[in-house]
């Protein structure tokens, strides 16, 4: 598997692994979003921690999360993303959504 959770009644913390690329991210997709429908939870948080590269496939997992818990009322943030995978984020006008600090409610 190539995330896993952790959850309290808030927040979804979803820690990604390995690369995502157009042969992963159709499955980070199906499990993360099975995770939100089930949990509801007013944040998510994407861990890029343990992701060594992403490609557009990437921004396409981040944009679809965000639109799915924003459907719902809730936000999306990202947090510990090495130097060239900001980059990615901030060229593509996401930038804001990387914390600076934890969201309301916290990870278990």
């Amino acid at each position: 598997m190539n995330v896993t959770f952790t959850r309290t009644d808030e927040l979804l913390c979803a820690r990604l692994y390995g690369e995502i690329d157009h042969h992963t991210a159709a499955d980070m997709r199906m499990l993360i979003d099975s995770e939100i429908e089930n949990s509801l939870p007013r944040s998510v948080v994407l861990d890029f921690a343990d992701v060594q590269f992403m490609d557009s496939s990437g921004l396409g997992l981040i944009l679809g999360r965000k639109k799915l818990i924003e459907s719902m009322g809730g936000g999306i943030y990202i947090k510990n993303t090495k130097p060239h995978i900001r980059k990615i984020i901030s060229l593509a006008g996401l930038e804001a959504l990387i914390l600076s600090e934890k969201p309301k409610g916290k990870e278990e």
